[in-house]
């Protein structure tokens, strides 16, 4: 007997630039995540610009992680080493675990483009609530290696042998539908 085939089930996706340069008009970075996100057939629910300030970014994510319409939020932005960073230390307390495979495959990743730079990214991932939380680099380089080799297949519920999808939806949710968080 063969397995039934997996459907597409499309996520509620918030976008989070970190930046104290950024605005809403000249955020590329989050304008290429939230395109690509809508072009992979997910919705983005929030797309938001935020300073450098560690408590006010762990104050959105909260609200975010709460939010059954929010199952991923993608920061950008505040990984690297600058003092003025504050993405890692503003998130990091909120996860229930951390997803260390994710900044050890990005560094690796980023070490064919950027060379031993690439040890200086902090990116991360985790899970809080249910919710997938990824930290990446600033950088739209950085940013379209992440989406396109690490997050696009993890979110995409047909990608085998396993993926995110199961993780950021309630058990009551086997049929798909979206926004089933507990």
């Amino acid at each position: 007997m063969s397995k039934p085939k997996k459907s597409f089930i499309p996520l509620g996706i918030a976008i989070l630039t970190v930046s104290n340069k950024r605005k809403g008009a000249d955020d590329t970075t989050g304008f290429y995540l939230s395109n690509a996100c809508t072009e992979a057939g997910h919705r983005v629910v929030h797309h938001e610009v935020l300073p450098h300030n560690k408590y006010q970014i762990r104050e959105r994510v909260s609200a975010l992680i709460v939010n059954a319409e929010v199952s991923v939020i993608v920061l950008n932005g505040g990984t690297g080493f600058a003092s003025d960073n504050q993405t890692i230390p503003g998130i990091r307390p909120l996860l229930d675990s951390e997803i260390t495979g994710f900044g050890e495959l990005f560094r690796q990743l980023s070490f064919v483009d950027i060379g031993p730079a690439s040890m200086q990214s902090q990116a991360l991932a985790g899970l809080a609530n249910r919710t997938l939380i990824c930290a990446l680099p600033g950088s739209g380089g950085a940013a379209k290696l992440a989406w396109e080799h690490l997050l696009r297949p993890q979110l995409d519920a047909r990608q085998g042998p396993c993926n995110f999808v199961p993780h950021l939806l309630n058990e009551r949710c086997d049929d798909g539908a979206s926004s089933c968080k507990n």
